[in-house]
């Protein structure tokens, strides 16, 4: 099986070679035909190839092994350039308003029409890459490679808004000319919205927030269901990029010797890293175990 950071490598390089190509046709194109929505998308694209490039970098640093500097491990970079981008597509689209509203406010021409088969392209070609994008990153559990996905999705709702925006302007004539501008502002907003969704998420792994309730749960029943562990009274997990770090407490017969205990303990790991594959490392506390009669 590919190794789950050279799957998002491949998809972010992917995102790279498409974008470079669109921005260059959706430039060319809004530029010649008058189209706003057009050139405000080519912005979009462009600001893709750096998004992509951010998370190809990101992916690239996570994957190194811990050493003393970073003994947990380089995944929060991957987290970190979820971030970036979210913040990336932000920026896009205030650049994007800011220029809508300049444009709807000072005459310009319409639209030429064969500007809507480049855009019907776009938007296939954007779909088509978001959802394979989309597909890598949840599969291999990567916020950054789910981001960019996004990035790509919102590329293909730019366009979808611009093919209308230059739709309306085209039927309506002269007066409508605003048209493709009003669909770039409305288009800003969903990026907007989009940026959001993928921000909070990686800020929750960034401040150690408890990961999905399914993982936890798997990581407490492989635990208690290996021989002679007696309870399991706290699980910690947190995520770091495509990892999860789990830190849990066991509890054990009393009179277990230390040495079948540290063997145990080694066996909790391992079951808990079986059962959950994304789980790097695993801090086990062995203690007595306690009925709830001597507890009290």
């Amino acid at each position: 099986m590919a190794d789950p950071a050279d799957r998002g490598i491949h998809s972010a390089q992917l995102g790279i070679l498409v974008n470079t190509l669109l921005a260059v046709t959706k430039l060319v194109a809004g530029v010649s035909g008058n189209a706003y929505a057009l050139v405000a998308d080519a912005v979009e694209s462009g600001a893709d190839i750096f998004s992509s490039l951010i998370v190809l970098g990101g992916l690239r640093i996570a994957r190194r092994e811990p050493d003393d500097r970073f003994p947990f491990g380089y995944g929060r970079a991957e987290t970190l350039a979820t971030v970036v981008v979210s913040v990336m597509l932000l920026g896009t689209a205030a650049g994007i308003a800011i220029e809508a509203v300049r444009e709807i406010r000072t005459p310009h021409h319409l639209p030429a029409p064969w500007t809507l088969a480049v855009l019907a392209t776009v938007i296939v070609v954007k779909w088509f890459v978001s959802r394979h994008v989309k597909l890598v990153g949840t599969d291999i559990g990567s916020t950054a490679v789910q981001a960019d996905a996004w990035h790509h999705f919102s590329d293909a709702v730019t366009s979808a808004a611009a093919f209308i925006g230059i739709s309306i302007a085209l039927w309506g004539g002269p007066g409508w000319e605003p048209a493709d501008d009003w669909a770039a502002l409305v288009a800003s907003a969903v990026i907007v919205y989009n940026a959001i969704v993928l921000m909070i998420p990686a800020l929750r792994d960034l401040m150690d927030a408890a990961p999905d309730e399914k993982i936890v749960n798997s990581v407490r029943n492989a635990a208690q269901a290996v021989p002679r562990v007696l309870a399991v009274e706290k699980v910690h997990v947190r995520r770091s990029g495509m990892i999860y770090h789990v830190d849990i407490h066991v509890q054990a017969a009393p009179s277990l010797p230390l040495v079948e205990s540290r063997s145990l303990g080694g066996q909790v790991k391992s079951a808990i890293r079986e059962a959950v594959p994304q789980v790097s490392g695993v801090l086990v506390h062995m203690e007595p175990f306690e009925s709830e009669g001597q507890a009290k």
